[in-house]
């Protein structure tokens, strides 16, 4: 699930109301229920792996509503005897699901913070197997380079927002009601309804990505009911902008990320080696997207199926989350100066994509109102491009929301550093998803609220992935025992 979440996270959205806004349309509004735990369906699950679903509230101002299901999943206690409370598993995307994170990734967690936490997985709002949405999209705009869209080779917007329109279009016709309801403020409430129905006071939190504003969104709600909160990979919360932040926050990622692909790619040794230096990887780069996107190379399986400039573009971006997945990138532009591709990478069925791609939209969409304006759009992408040519406008241009339906029902949450001081963020230096510049900002917002670790590394995901020994130490310390750096750490 990692790599689909990472490929298909739309970028996402955060940011503002006040704080202590603990009214009626909070998870307490509506009786909680109760949990009836039992096996798990899947494959190569812990056996210790227990589910169930809860019933929320969909619309949380009408607590006496329709509800819907959301699946929870968890691994409890493996000591007993040094249990301090529930570990929230929170996933990145929107898009992404935890369901089988205690399984998972909770199982590399070190033994004193298994003993010490149930591990708590989840389906958001909207993903399956919780109550699921779907905007049947035609296959075509299943594609990354149109989820997160391109600009034309000559930086027109036009396409895209004609896309968006479509997009939009068919969400409104088969998205249903839950897909107005899909907010990170909602599932920050499913997520206090959770806490309740397990009978925890508070509740400790490991957010990543995406995954840091819901946990932000979080804390600034529900402060006196958070323990102890890691945010890992973490995303601005500017709530004048939110997604539109995120997603312009790749042009600014790619630049702190793309050298350390460069100096990769032109090691001696190296049997994917594209360059003899690695000043030469960068030019080699954009002048192989040029030649795409005036000759495109035929791509059977691919979607769309041939190999265009911003396939490339796109494949470049996804590489650089993880510098285990260097030579996909470096292979692929191989291939493309020879004229011959490889098969293209098998994708996940057509049903999962479109859920993940309903969620993505809604969640993005239903956080903050985008500019309709093309103008606007064209200013920006024009901008981008001249300043940033690796990413050719990508960051800036109009997703679907820039035509979404629906207006936002409420505001984006404003973080503030008002509640307890009990957060511990950690961030990569080197992050093309969710850069060090953006990190920062969220670091401002929480002030006396976070302590911040910045690793000397390259990759998203920090914590027990693309991290280092330094920050996964200090993480781990926090979880387990409550102590965190005395000041903001770098991890060298």
């Amino acid at each position: 699930m990692k790599q689909l979440t990472k490929s298909l996270a739309l970028i996402a959205a955060a940011s503002g109301i006040v704080f202590g806004v603990l009214t009626p349309l909070t998870a307490s509004a509506a009786p909680v229920s109760a949990l009836d735990w039992g096996p798990c369906t899947g494959s190569g699950l812990d056996p210790r792996q227990q589910c169930a679903t809860l019933d929320v509230p969909m619309d949380y101002a009408d607590p006496g509503g329709p509800t819907i299901e959301i699946a929870v999943s968890r691994i409890v206690s493996e000591n007993p005897a040094a249990r301090r409370g529930a570990l929230f598993l929170i996933p990145g995307g929107p898009g992404g699901s935890s369901l089988n994170d205690p399984s998972r990734k909770g199982q590399k967690l070190p033994q004193d913070v298994r003993d010490a936490y149930d591990l708590i997985g989840f389906a958001p709002r909207g993903l399956a197997p919780s109550t699921s949405v779907d905007c049947e999209l035609a296959h075509e705009d299943l594609a990354l380079s149109r989820l997160r869209p391109w600009p034309a080779a000559d930086g027109s917007v036009d396409d895209a927002l004609v896309t968006a329109r479509r997009m939009a279009d068919a969400c409104a016709a088969n998205g249903g009601e839950l897909l107005k309801h899909l907010s990170t403020r909602n599932e920050a409430r499913d997520l206090d309804r959770l806490r309740a129905a397990l009978g925890e006071r508070r509740i400790s939190a490991w957010g990543v990505s995406y995954g840091t504003y819901v946990g932000s969104v979080y804390a600034q709600l529900f402060p006196a009911r958070t323990d102890r909160f890691v945010l890992d990979s973490n995303d601005n919360p500017d709530p004048t902008r939110v997604s539109r932040a995120w997603l312009a926050g790749h042009e600014q990622g790619v630049e702190d990320t793309f050298p350390e692909f460069a100096k990769w790619a032109s090691e001696d040794g190296n049997p994917y080696r594209l360059a003899e230096t690695a000043a030469e990887v960068r030019p080699l780069f954009l002048r192989l997207a040029e030649r795409l996107d005036r000759e495109p190379i035929p791509w059977p399986g691919a979607n769309p199926e041939e190999l265009n400039g911003n396939v490339l573009r796109q494949t470049m971006l996804d590489t650089l989350y993880d510098p285990d997945d260097f030579p996909a990138l470096a292979q692929l532009m191989l291939a493309a100066e020879s004229g011959t591709l490889p098969p293209a990478p098998a994708s996940p069925p057509d049903a999962v994509l479109q859920n993940v791609a309903a969620v993505g939209a809604g969640t993005l969409c239903n956080d903050v109102a985008w500019t309709t304006s093309t103008a606007a759009y064209q200013k920006d992408v024009a901008e981008s491009r001249a300043k940033y040519p690796l990413t050719a406008g990508m960051p800036r241009n109009a997703m679907v929301c820039a035509a979404w339906p629906y207006a936002p029902q409420e505001p984006p949450v404003r973080i503030t550093d008002r509640g307890p001081s009990n957060i511990l963020l950690v961030q990569n230096e080197r992050d093309v998803a969710t850069p060090l510049s953006g990190a920062l900002k969220l670091r401002e917002a929480l002030g006396r609220r976070a302590v911040m670790v910045t690793v000397n590394s390259t990759g998203h995901d920090a914590y027990l992935d693309n991290g280092n020994a330094c920050g996964d130490a200090a993480v781990s310390r926090f979880l387990a025992t409550g102590e965190r750096p005395a000041t903001d750490l770098y991890c060298r």
